[in-house]
């Protein structure tokens, strides 16, 4: 029997990526075709993790291949190969690292540590190696949410030894400090702390390091564009329209700096009552998709207003972990397979450089 790639191809056209909608199997993606009889048994490579949704995609695959004349069985091997981001210019790559990820949001308060953590074990759980950095340097929030504490250990005196939970590799300012101790930190030292934590930790083999920002648009965020290869930036907003008022500000700061928006993230949506089911929407509705919509911006989708999100973080197991299965982290790691597929996207175009600052007697 003779099968050729693009008869194959031909007849996988139908399964679509459940992210972008195009064919998943392309003569990019398709490798190593062979034929044995009536038998066929092909890969094919997907540039983002996607590993809740393999089981399915490879019967719809396998179907579509059985398709073919002659072919009594197909077997299908998923697997992902995620790529680095290509720095801008003058921007040293971090090692062990392929992507870093910014989570931001103009004002605090929006649920931005929470939607972090959980993306970041949505990413771990679609298969990805991911690393989370705790850089809010005076409100530092991922020990307690990933149930982690004490100094980092060194082996060489000179880095340090990321934490590890839930899958995650971690590093926080929180480590280094006494919790109850206040960071009365000027800008300078609050962003040179920052390097140091992204630096001079022993990352091991990230796809992704998704960072923690502080909330607002100063030193830490322009610190981070400067001098770090970030592949892109993920806000965090409600709907409210003070929030979107200071999510816009987030967006063109980093905007300024030449950090493309990966996408927004509406949180706290809606209010289901835990007791009658009834929904409201406290914060205002949609606030978050027509901010995307206006910006021309991806929109990663909207999370509820639940107390068990928030109990769950406060307890040290983030609602992806505490519950992989539920409502809630189904929508997290529908997300997170959106933002890694904008990030793969991203591949291979090199992110301008933090603009050089100019002053003659002319400006």
């Amino acid at each position: 029997m003779a099968i050729t790639e693009q008869d194959l191809l031909a007849a996988l056209a139908g399964v679509k990526d459940p992210v972008s909608g195009k064919p998943l199997a392309t003569a990019r993606s398709v490798r190593n075709l062979q034929v044995a009889g009536d038998s066929i048994s092909f890969e094919v490579q997907m540039d983002y993790p996607a590993k809740t949704l393999v089981p399915d995609l490879q019967a719809q695959l396998s179907a579509a291949a059985r398709s073919l004349a002659g072919v009594r069985s197909a077997a299908v091997h998923i697997s992902s190969r995620i790529t680095a981001q290509v720095a801008g210019r003058g921007a040293r790559l971090i090692p062990g690292v392929k992507n870093i990820i910014a989570v931001a949001s103009g004002k605090g308060g929006v649920g931005k540590s929470t939607t972090a953590v959980n993306l970041a074990l949505a990413l771990s759980a679609e298969g990805a190696q991911v690393g989370i950095l705790d850089a809010d340097i005076y409100g530092p929030s991922q020990p307690m949410m990933t149930g982690t504490s004490g100094k980092p250990e060194t082996r060489d005196g000179k880095l340090m030894e990321p934490k590890r939970a839930m899958g995650l590799q971690i590093n926080s300012i929180g480590f280094l400090v006494r919790e109850e101790q206040a960071m009365a930190w000027r800008g300078p030292m609050a962003s040179n702390a920052l390097e140091q934590l992204i630096n001079q930790t022993r990352w091991q083999d990230l796809d992704y390091l998704v960072v923690d920002m502080p909330p607002g648009t100063g030193d830490i965020q322009l610190t981070l564009a400067q001098k770090v290869p970030l592949t892109g930036a993920v806000i965090v907003t409600t709907p409210q329209d003070i929030a979107l008022l200071d999510a816009k500000k987030g967006i063109t700061m980093f905007q300024k700096v030449g950090v493309p928006i990966l996408g927004i993230v509406e949180n706290m949506a809606v209010h289901i009552c835990s007791n009658c089911g009834h929904a409201e929407h406290i914060f205002g509705e949609d606030g978050g998709k027509r901010l995307a919509q206006d910006y021309e911006m991806p929109y990663l989708g909207a999370l509820p207003l639940a107390l068990a999100i928030r109990l769950q973080a406060d307890s040290g197991r983030p609602t992806v972990f505490a519950e992989p299965n539920g409502e809630v982290a189904r929508l997290y790691k529908a997300m997170a397979r959106q933002l890694a597929s904008n990030v793969a996207r991203q591949a291979g175009n090199e992110l301008p450089a933090f603009p050089d600052i100019i002053i003659s007697k002319d400006t």
